[in-house]
């Protein structure tokens, strides 16, 4: 998602070749048939015209004019770090005669992706001449520099959210809530699962039974924490593979389809028995009265709609639309349209998908198909959201109603039952603070480079570091360095309060952990949300630029330790953990969940009645029109 890359620019010429781009296109986000190539294309398409542009992406566009600018410290930089730092290349302006044809096609294109009238074939084109599917899974789009936000027409005004005087989270919601069959329905790696254990563990507090649907790799790490566990399809190691070669949700090119496709299916296929089906282990009987769930988990709010009951979407990524900065799975660096990026990839992956959803509807759900493609992101949808991580980090876009909530980030206390090795008190007490180093259950495509920069790193910098191993394989020494210590696995909340800084890949849990022990933090991102995490750090001040993976290297390591290292960085992180500690993310988001937790008709909070099952009438919450497409 952040690598180097050649910039492309829109073009007239995307039109004039607009069938082969289809296939292209179709192709790259589609997980599709040979016949539904045919349906778009009209004819057949050998697999060496199926293959997505392999041009070189550039630096992520995450880093766009919403984020504030900080006063970075000065730091002397050695020839081969100044080197690295090439400016980047003029830009000619455009005639204003191409300027304004340029505006007013982009309106016009933006606000037929939203026109139910038109067909899904004519939106693959449409989305062929305003978009590219990089060879990384991201989505590339540019507004031209004068285009204002206004300018997206039907575009904006349909994504637009009224900013409204918003209701309280009131602590007493629970009262009024009778106990309930809860399902978490989680996919994504160890960090994507943990926010919900402790969210899970605070519902179970108020009485409610939950159920934690997930990988059968976590199955332990669930259970242990005391919740129920249901398996479901997808391997986390597979999955995380996939992501850090493709960067995103979206498969570089037609050899990759196969390996995504299949994890979707076996995800998608799982939702519903995770729901209704009675406990594996116990047979005890379990029908979900609420779903929680986050949005790789794909068909959920189609499993929602079938078994008539409300859905609460959580995420620790942007995945609503706003205008103050892009949506994470996407490139563009232009303001104007920031708020439109979050339709074109969530379209994007909607048509990739959109036969497996609605088989699944068909066949399992007993649910009409969809056939339409606009509004499957639509930020006026009744679906509650919360988003977990600290306002004081990114505050909730002024854009965003009262059904958005930003809860704050999700701890799961680990370290008070943890007993350190003694190998590794004895280390740490043998010298100063380390730094910490490691990327978690991501795997590294060359480990004993990436090893040898960062002990090359941690020696020029004199620093002692502490590698974490994880999935990576990290750690392979040659020889046994006294300034390092290799470790196999290790509770955040512990281990970051013994360093002085850390450089991970930039998954939201570990960067909470980090920045809430006050560490300045340096991000590596491999894909997804990670380099949204990494400008976020470095635009509050407490870490470097990020480094993406495929740019790692000792200049760049050596700078970012040099970074971390600033007494004024080291100030504002412990500003910022100061202000993450007074949070409580895991409350902030079981009062989210109450607060939109609907309630019969006629009750209000004082007269609500304990029920054993909730309404059976059906929601608007699942109305068609309404509903996400893939999530």
């Amino acid at each position: 998602m952040a690598e180097t890359q050649e910039n492309l620019r829109l073009s007239s010429s995307a039109s004039s070749s607009s069938s082969e781009l289809s296939v292209k296109f179709e192709r790259g986000i589609g997980f599709v048939s040979s016949s539904e190539v045919k349906e778009v294309d009209g004819r057949e398409t050998s697999a060496s015209g199926s293959s997505v542009n392999n041009g070189h992406a550039e630096s992520s566009g995450n880093s766009g004019k919403s984020l504030p600018k900080v006063k970075s410290p000065q730091m002397e930089l050695s020839s081969a770090e100044k080197q690295e730092q090439v400016s980047s290349p003029l830009k000619l302006e455009r005639a204003k005669t191409e300027s304004h044809r340029s505006r007013s096609i982009l309106a016009e294109q933006a606000a037929q992706i939203f026109d139910n009238k038109i067909s899904v074939k004519q939106k693959i084109k449409l989305l062929n001449r305003i978009a590219t599917v990089k060879d990384d899974g991201t989505v590339e789009f540019e507004v031209t520099g004068d285009v204002e936000p206004d300018d997206l027409g039907a575009a904006s005004e349909n994504l637009c959210c009224e900013v409204v005087n918003e209701e309280p989270l009131d602590l007493q919601d629970h009262l009024y809530v009778p106990p309930l069959q809860i399902v978490i329905l989680i996919v994504g790696t160890r960090g994507d699962v943990q926010p919900f254990i402790a969210i899970g563990k605070r519902l179970q507090d108020y009485g409610h039974r939950v159920r934690l649907a997930t990988h059968s790799n976590f199955k332990d790490f669930v259970l242990t924490a005391g919740l129920e566990f249901y398996p479901l399809g997808g391997d986390p190691k597979v999955l995380a593979g996939y992501m850090v070669k493709n960067k995103g949700f979206l498969p570089s090119g037609p050899s990759e389809i196969p390996v995504q496709r299949n994890q979707m299916k076996e995800i998608i296929n799982s939702l519903l028995p995770a729901c209704k089906e009675p406990d594996l282990d116990s047979g005890i009987p379990f029908k979900a009265d609420a779903i929680i769930a986050n949005p790789p988990a794909y068909g959920h709010t189609h499993v929602a709609e079938a078994l008539k009951v409300p859905i609460h979407i959580f995420f620790t990524m942007p995945w609503t639309p706003t205008s103050e900065f892009p949506h994470p799975l996407s490139r563009v660096k232009q303001s104007a349209g920031y708020r439109l990026s979050y339709q074109i990839v969530d379209s994007m992956i909607w048509l990739g998908i959109r036969d497996m959803i609605n088989d699944v509807r068909k066949k399992k759900l007993k649910l009409r198909p969809v056939t339409y493609l606009s509004g499957s992101q639509g930020s006026d949808s009744n679906i509650p959201h919360g988003y977990i991580w600290s306002p004081h980090l990114v505050p909730k876009p002024k854009d965003w109603g009262p059904k958005v909530d930003v809860v704050g980030f999700c701890f799961l206390d680990l370290a008070s039952n943890y007993e350190p090795p003694e190998s590794l008190v004895k280390w740490l007490d043998a010298g100063t603070k380390p730094i910490y180093i490691g990327f978690g259950s991501l795997p590294v495509q060359e480990p004993e480079k990436m090893t040898q920069i960062i002990v090359e790193a941690l020696e020029i910098t004199e620093q002692r570091g502490i590698i974490n191993k994880g999935w990576g394989g990290l750690g392979n020494l040659a020889e046994p360095k006294d300034f390092v210590y290799l470790l196999d696995n290790c509770p955040h909340d512990w281990l970051f309060l013994q360093c002085k800084a850390v450089v991970h890949h930039g998954g939201a849990g570990t960067t909470a952990a980090g920045l809430k022990a006050a560490c300045p933090t340096t991000i590596v991102p491999f894909f997804g949300d990670q380099p949204f995490w990494g400008e976020r750090v470095h635009a509050r001040g407490v870490g470097p630029p990020p480094i993406p993976v495929e740019e790692f290297s000792l200049a760049k390591l050596v700078h970012a330790i040099k970074f971390m290292l600033d007494p004024e960085v080291k100030e504002r992180a412990v500003e910022l953990g100061k202000a993450m500690e007074k949070e409580d993310g895991v409350t902030g988001a079981v009062r989210a969940f109450f607060k939109h937790y609907p309630r019969s008709k006629g009750q209000t909070k004082p007269e609500m009645k304990v029920e054993a099952e909730p309404s059976s009438e059906p929601s608007s919450l699942f109305s068609i029109s309404r509903c996400f497409g893939c999530y």
